[in-house]
């Protein structure tokens, strides 16, 4: 088979795969991309096909590129901003709000933020004949480099000590999951029980980490009550090492402190809002290196938007992170960005009766549920289902 070339005139064939556009002239390019379908994608706000070849001279395709590897490094910087300052801390509130612990957490909720991109670009990839076979490689690549590049990486800027029984549980139940594919895929084709069965792996991973975590719970409960009950009865006060940790909080309160203001201080509802949405720290920023402060450049106007969108519930803080402006403009916002970002905006742009977009029902939906909230709240304390 030689390589596929189009006649002359005719650039826009629905059978046509996208990649042809590089057998095409540079006159054709453009026509091609936009008529045919191959080329179109639902699935993002930035048509790159398009821009790449319509909007980008011929001879200026290597900047494009460059300009494709700079964007695509600062969707990763997104990425890790999201993951570290809004998923994480949503997680652990989650988390202790229904008492699980971090393992629990780990294999049911961060699992299903981490792989929940996967299942709908998998699905994406078999509803196309052409990519159907870029699915199992797709998932089993992102498995790789979660388990090498991403740990490697983590490893090398934060050490960590790993649990071992923990660990060595996980990679078997990985081992068996990727031995159950490699035998589905000797034999080419898959059953009904083999694919429930796979739910039911996971579902069984979930449950051993459920009892591991009980038990794990359970024996240093008793270990700590033997040590106490010992203690009592030989007279033991405490070791230097709690003392010395005792005496290291209070000292860090102290220097806590000293940032408090001496005299009780109110913000007004305008400053709570501008501090809340300020996400540069000045003590911070004036001991960061310049690289860390150009990444900061970087990511302050995502991050910006992310705070004005995304609400963020920290159990770590006496308030839980309430700040009542912000968190009144989230209910606003938050739904209008869900309806607006699901298939590109497509399903928020359609008219319920003909007339009003759904958009516009979500937005006074949120405005009559945030004056709610504003007007039986205080900036001082949170609500009893702040929790929500």
């Amino acid at each position: 088979m030689g390589s596929c070339q189009l006649p002359e005139g005719t650039p826009n064939r629905n059978g046509d795969e996208c990649d042809v556009v590089m057998n095409l002239s540079a006159s054709q390019r453009c026509e091609f991309v936009k008529n045919t379908p191959d080329c179109a994608s639902d699935e993002g706000f930035i048509k790159y096909p398009v821009v790449t070849f319509c909007l980008f001279p011929p001879n200026l395709l290597p900047l494009a590129i460059t300009l494709y590897v700079l964007w695509l490094f600062v969707l990763f910087l997104v990425l890790g901003l999201i993951a570290s300052d809004f998923f994480c801390p949503n997680l652990s509130a989650i988390s202790s709000t229904l008492r699980l612990t971090h393992n629990v957490a780990g294999v049911t909720f961060l699992a299903l933020g981490n792989g929940a991109p996967d299942v709908f670009s998998a699905m994406a990839a078999f509803s196309h004949p052409q990519t159907a076979g870029l699915a199992i490689g797709a998932l089993f690549g992102a498995g790789i480099f979660v388990t090498t590049v991403v740990a490697g990486s983590i490893a090398l800027v934060k050490p960590f000590t790993v649990a071992s029984r923990p660990f060595l549980r996980d990679v078997i139940f990985y081992m068996a999951a990727v031995f159950w594919t490699f035998i589905i895929l000797y034999k080419g084709h898959i059953s009904m029980g083999e694919a429930m069965g796979y739910l039911g792996l996971y579902i069984a991973y979930v449950l051993t980490v459920i009892v591991s975590a009980y038990i794990y719970n359970r024996q240093k409960h008793q270990l700590n009550g033997s040590a106490q009950t010992s203690g009592r009865e030989q007279g033991e006060i405490l070791p230097s090492d709690s003392y010395r940790e005792i005496q290291s909080a209070s000292m860090q309160a102290h220097d806590d402190g000293e940032y408090e203001p001496l005299l009780p201080y109110t913000q007004s509802t305008a400053q709570v809002f501008l501090n809340a949405i300020n996400p540069v720290d000045s003590r911070t920023w004036r001991r960061q290196h310049w690289s860390a402060k150009v990444l900061k450049v970087i990511k302050v106007p995502v991050e910006v938007l992310l705070l004005l969108t995304v609400p963020v519930v920290d159990a770590d803080k006496e308030d839980h992170n309430w700040k009542r402006p912000l968190n009144c403009l989230h209910i606003i916002t938050g739904p209008l960005v869900c309806v607006l970002s699901f298939q590109s905006g497509k399903y928020g742009l359609l008219l319920i009766e003909g007339e009003v977009p759904v958009w516009v029902l979500i937005l006074c939906i949120g405005v009559f549920l945030s004056g709610i909230v504003f007007f039986t709240t205080t900036n001082e304390r949170p609500p009893r289902y702040h929790f929500v």
